[in-house]
């Protein structure tokens, strides 16, 4: 069997949006296949599958806005609840 998961991560040093980074990498039997990185603004394949999948991805830029967006959805919302609870 084959073990697939995906892995969504915010890095910050303040709580500013600006210095907030969002990834989200895909594995496949612990492999990096592809990832988004809003630093990046693209998705960056890092196997065969992965450059495929990347530069069908990057061709949309609808849906590149919609990832690129996640930088201030998903992490200014985890990063304030984060930061309450501390």
């Amino acid at each position: 069997g084959f073990m697939y998961y995906d892995l969504t991560r915010c890095v910050f040093n303040s709580t500013e949006v600006k210095d907030f980074e969002y990834v989200r990498s895909w594995y496949c039997n612990k492999l990096e296949i592809i990832r988004f990185d809003s630093n990046v603004g693209k998705f960056v394949g890092y196997t065969e599958l992965g450059v495929k999948n990347a530069q069908g991805l990057n061709k949309d830029q609808g849906q590149l806005a919609s990832w690129r967006a996640h930088k201030e959805t998903y992490c200014k919302h985890n990063i304030g609840n984060g930061n309450s609870n501390i």
